[in-house]
């Protein structure tokens, strides 16, 4: 990480000009080898791709914040419920280009009241404005209500998260300075969670302080915190609960801060106590496997590369790879938690996709311990370079770090 938290007037940092700039720049371009006349985005994270803008995670699943980036338009429109604030805070696109945002707010507004086809008639005037009309409209997600009345308008829809994805697909480099950025306040929570791991701690507990040090250190949000303990680790929960750690258990966390919109996802392994030879012998393994796909990631090479490097579902004990898919898995990474490419062996191996320079996604293994006493979980965030890749989640992942008795690495 090269960059501070703040910027400075002496030497180089995550630019936000240039950011805002190369994001709408690709946008515009995958929008243009599309062929639709428009994109319409109600995904938060498209929104903020396209426009720079961001109003708060208690907006994001109203479904009335939009925008309408148009071929061959240079400035996107906004549609926004902050409308009034984001025309004097938001220097990179003219006044004019933001608008107020209602919708139907998910149906909670009578359908007589006619915003749905407010909202149609608004996007409507817009196409036809700059010409668009008789082209295909991409969407990316939508309220039914919505998507029936831009059909009744005869308006032409197409997919327009595909061409999303591809424009998310390779990073910036300043979308990568934020997430190392991201990625470096979860080192600092996890030395301060294996100075507090201890017997009489609950998961919540533990998740708590997680969220209180990514807050301090300026966290936009925490996603989500994951502390799973001792037998809830197999199979895995997925969730934290109020359950008490015990001496002896493993435990992991899994942890989804928020930076500047770039995400994290990013597992380690502590135990209570020094760990068994049980526990030793799960962490090994899949230390191995994480380390053994890490080590073909390179432009050139596929996601098949590292799917060989995973045990089968079977191998797991689970039936098949849909039961075992989030156990050994990469995503990619970046404003949303789950951006393309994706790897797993359900589908990987017979259908790969090439890496390429700019790629960032979290790769993650698991593997039960033999004795029942929990299971161990990796899991680190990697960028494809030019040359290989560069691990940036940098809390030690070696062996298993031990707390809260004598002897142990954190005492």
């Amino acid at each position: 990480m090269k960059a501070g938290f703040n910027g400075v007037d002496f030497e180089d940092n995550i630019n936000f000009t240039r950011l805002h700039a190369e994001r709408l720049e690709r946008a515009k371009k995958y929008l243009k080898e599309s062929g639709f006349g428009a994109l319409l985005c109600y995904d938060f994270d498209n929104i903020r791709y396209i426009t720079g803008t961001h109003v708060g995670e208690w907006n994001r699943n109203k479904m009335n914040r939009h925008c309408l980036l148009i071929d061959g338009v240079e400035q996107p429109i906004l549609f926004d419920p902050a409308c009034p604030s984001k025309r004097q805070r938001v220097s990179w696109i003219n006044p004019e280009n933001i608008m107020p945002a209602v919708g139907s707010m998910r149906g909670s507004i009578p359908a007589e009241v006619g915003m749905v086809e407010q909202e149609v008639a608004e996007i409507v005037s817009y196409l036809k404005k700059y010409g668009a009309e008789g082209r295909t409209l991409g969407i990316d997600i939508v309220d039914i209500p919505l998507y029936q009345a831009l059909e009744k308008a005869g308006i032409s829809i197409g997919d327009g998260q595909a061409p999303m994805v591809e424009a998310r697909m390779i990073k910036t480099e300043d979308e990568i300075e934020l997430l190392k950025c991201s990625a470096a306040m979860v080192d600092a929570a996890y030395w301060d969670v294996a100075k507090h791991l201890r017997p009489g701690a609950t998961e919540n507990e533990m998740e708590a302080l997680i969220q209180h040090q990514l807050f301090k250190w300026g966290a936009e949000s925490v996603e989500f915190v994951n502390c799973i303990s001792g037998q809830r680790g197999n199979p895995h929960s997925h969730t934290t609960s109020n359950r008490m750690i015990r001496p002896g258990e493993l435990v992991y966390f899994d942890v989804g801060n928020v930076y500047n919109g770039y995400h994290t996802c990013y597992y380690r392994t502590f135990s209570c106590g020094r760990p068994t030879k049980a526990q030793e012998e799960a962490y090994a393994k899949a230390l191995k496997w994480i380390r053994d796909g890490i080590s073909v990631i390179k432009p050139g090479n596929t996601t098949a590369d590292v799917a060989k490097m995973w045990p089968s579902a079977q191998e797991l004990g689970f039936n098949d790879e849909k039961e075992a898919f989030l156990l050994q898995f990469a995503h990619g990474i970046g404003l949303g938690l789950w951006e393309k490419p994706a790897i797993s062996r359900l589908f990987s191996l017979d259908h790969p996709f090439e890496f390429k320079p700019g790629m960032t996604f979290a790769i993650e293994t698991w593997c039960p311990s033999e004795d029942g006493s929990g299971s161990a979980r990796i899991e680190e965030e990697i960028v494809v370079t030019k040359t290989g890749h560069e691990v940036i989640t940098k809390f030690p992942s070696d062996e298993i770090v031990s707390c809260g008795f004598p002897g142990c690495m954190f005492p």
